[in-house]
C-alpha cells in the first residue's frame, strides 16, 4: 500500500531502534560480559554444577510449578463461570477478579504475612501469594478460549448427554491449549518474581542474583547466576507461545455469546465468583487496613513518603505513555507482517518479558554505567524510565498486536486507494477503532510500572526513591502498620485507573 520510504517505514524503524536499545541491548551486554570474562568456564561451572545453585534452581522450579498448577485450577473454574453462566454484573465481577493481578505481588505477600504470621514466610506462603496474584491470567485465558467455542456445539451435545459430560468432552478439550499456555506464562512470571520471595525470605534464583550484584557488585557472577533462570524462563515462554495458538493475536470476535447450556450452574457460579473476590481481594486488603489502623504515626509516615509517591506517579505516567506509543507501533508491525515473522516476534517478546526484573536491571547498569554520553543518563531518573520501558514494552507490543489485528486490512487499503498517507490513515481510521484497547494497555502498564521494584531498586540514582522501593526497604525494619499504610496507598492508586477502565468497558459492553 505504501512505499518503502513512506512515513510508516521510518516510524516502525524508530520504534524498533528504541526496542533494541532498551530491551535487547541490556541482555546482549550481559552475555557479552560473560563471554569476555577472565575465566568464563569456571563461572559457568559455578552456576550449573554448584550444589547450592542446584538447590536454588529446584526451589525456584517448585515455586513456579506449584503456582502455575494452583492458578490454572482456580482460573479454569472462574473463567468458565464468566464465559458460560449467567452471573449478575458480569463486567463488575470480572474487574474485581482481575484486580489482584494488578496489585504489586509483594503487597499481597505483605497482606498474607498479616493474616498467617510466621507461616507465610515459607515456600508455601510464596506459592499462595503468587497464586493470588496470577490466577486471573488463567481465568482470562479460559474465558477467551470458551468465547471462541461455538455454543451451538454444546447445546447440540446437551440433547444426548449431561452438562458435566459436555464440559469434559467438548468444552474442556477445546479450551485446554489456552489453559496450558496461561499456566506456562504463570510459571515464567513466578520463577522470575523477585519481590515476593524477597519479602517472605525464600531463597530463589532472583534473590540470589540480586544479592550477588548488590552486595558484591560482581557483574559477571550475577550474570552467570541468572543464566539457568533465563534458560528455564525462555523455554517456558517459547512453549507458551506454541501452546496458546491464537491466545496472543486473533481476528475473531470475543464478544459474549449467550447460551442456555449451563444455566443450571449460574447460582453456584455466582457463589464461586464471590468467594474468589473475597479470598483474593477483600481479605488481603482488609488485613492491610486493620494493620494500618492499629499503627501509630501513620500520617507522619505518609508525609515522609510523599516525594517517593510523587516520583512513582510521575514516572509511571511517563513510562506508561512511552510504552503505549512504542508498543502501538511494534504491535502494528507485528499485526501486518507475515505469519512466520509474527510467530518469531511473539516468541522474542514473550521471552524478553520473561527476563526477571533484577536481571534486566543489571543489564541496564552494564549498558549505561560507563564513560561518555551514556554516563549522563546513568545516575538520573531517566534510568527508572528506561527500566519501565525495558520491562513492559514487550508485553505492551503483544497486547497492541492483538488490538490492531481487530482492524481489517481492507480499511487501510481503502484509505491508501483514496490517496491518504499512512500517518493520516492511522490517525483517522485505525486509532479511533482501537482507542479503548490502547487505554487498557496504558492503564495496565501504569499499574505495573507503579508497582515495579526489581529493576528500579538496582538502577535508582542515589537519593531518589519510588514508593515500591520505599515500601520494600521498610519491610526489614519498619513497624508492620507503617508498611501496611503505604501498601494500602498503592492499592488505592491501582484501583482508581482500574475503576475508570472498568467503567469504560462496562459502557462499551452495554452498547
Amino acid at each position: 500500500m505504501w512505499g518503502v520510504w513512506s512515513s510508516r517505514t521510518f516510524v516502525i524503524g524508530g520504534a524498533a531502534a528504541i526496542f533494541a536499545i532498551v530491551c535487547v541491548l541490556p541482555m546482549a551486554s550481559m552475555l557479552w560480559g560473560v563471554a569476555t570474562a577472565a575465566a568464563p568456564i569456571s563461572l559457568l561451572q559455578s552456576a550449573f554444577l554448584d550444589a547450592r545453585q542446584r538447590r536454588l534452581l529446584a526451589t525456584t522450579i517448585s515455586l513456579g510449578l506449584s503456582t502455575a498448577a494452583l492458578s490454572a485450577a482456580a482460573g479454569m473454574l472462574l473463567g468458565f463461570v464468566l464465559a458460560r453462566t449467567r452471573v449478575p454484573a458480569r463486567a463488575a465481577l470480572r474487574i474485581a477478579l482481575v484486580a489482584p493481578a494488578l496489585l504489586p505481588p509483594y503487597v499481597i505477600a505483605l497482606a498474607w504475612t498479616s493474616i498467617a504470621g510466621a507461616a507465610a514466610f515459607t515456600l508455601f506462603g510464596a506459592v499462595v501469594s503468587l497464586t493470588t496474584a496470577y490466577f486471573p491470567i488463567a481465568m482470562l485465558a479460559t474465558e477467551v478460549g470458551l468465547r471462541r467455542v461455538d455454543p451451538r456445539l454444546e447445546e447440540a451435545a446437551l440433547l444426548v448427554t449431561t452438562p458435566r459430560r459436555v464440559l469434559r468432552r467438548i468444552s474442556g478439550p477445546l479450551v485446554l491449549p489456552n489453559v496450558i499456555a496461561a499456566a506456562l506464562l504463570i510459571f515464567v512470571l513466578a520463577v522470575s518474581e523477585f519481590s515476593v520471595p524477597g519479602v517472605l525470605r525464600v531463597r530463589v534464583f532472583t534473590t540470589e542474583v540480586f544479592s550477588a550484584f548488590a552486595a558484591l557488585y560482581d557483574f559477571a557472577r550475577a550474570t552467570v547466576l541468572s543464566l539457568p533462570l533465563m534458560l528455564v524462563s525462555c523455554a517456558a515462554a517459547w512453549a507458551a507461545t506454541g501452546s496458546g495458538k491464537g491466545l496472543i493475536v486473533t481476528r475473531r470476535s470475543l464478544r459474549h455469546v449467550t447460551t442456555d447450556a449451563f444455566d443450571g450452574w449460574s447460582a453456584a457460579g455466582t457463589v464461586l465468583a464471590s468467594a474468589g473476590i473475597v479470598v483474593a481481594l477483600i481479605v488481603p486488603v482488609s488485613a492491610l487496613l486493620i494493620e494500618a489502623v492499629r499503627a501509630q504515626s501513620v500520617l507522619a509516615v505518609m508525609r515522609s513518603s510523599r516525594d517517593a509517591a510523587t516520583n512513582s506517579l510521575l514516572l509511571a505516567s511517563l513510562g506508561a505513555t512511552a510504552v503505549t506509543i512504542v508498543a502501538l507501533v511494534l504491535g502494528y508491525a507485528r499485526a501486518r507482517t507475515t505469519r512466520r515473522v509474527g510467530v518469531v516476534l511473539d516468541v522474542c517478546w514473550l521471552m524478553l518479558f520473561a527476563v526477571p526484573s533484577t536481571v534486566m536491571g543489571i543489564g541496564l547498569i552494564g549498558v549505561w554505567n560507563r564513560a561518555g554520553a551514556a554516563g549522563f543518563v546513568y545516575g538520573t531518573r531517566a534510568m527508572l524510565l528506561l527500566a519501565t520501558l525495558s520491562r513492559f514494552v514487550p508485553a505492551g507490543a503483544l497486547a497492541a498486536a492483538a488490538i490492531v489485528r481487530a482492524v481489517p486490512d481492507s480499511h487501510e487499503e481503502a484509505a491508501a486507494t483514496a490517496g491518504a498517507g499512512w500517518l493520516r490513515t492511522m490517525n483517522r481510521i485505525v486509532l479511533p477503532q482501537i482507542r479503548t484497547g490502547l487505554l487498557a494497555v496504558w492503564v495496565v502498564t501504569f499499574i505495573l510500572a507503579f508497582g515495579e521494584v526489581g529493576a528500579g531498586i538496582l538502577v535508582a540514582p542515589p537519593g531518589e526513591s519510588t514508593l515500591p522501593i520505599r515500601v520494600y526497604t521498610m519491610t526489614a525494619n519498619a513497624p508492620p502498620g507503617h508498611v501496611a499504610a503505604l501498601a494500602l496507598f498503592q492499592c488505592l492508586v491501582v484501583f482508581c485507573p482500574l475503576a475508570l477502565l472498568g467503567f469504560v468497558l462496562a459502557r462499551q459492553e452495554r452498547s
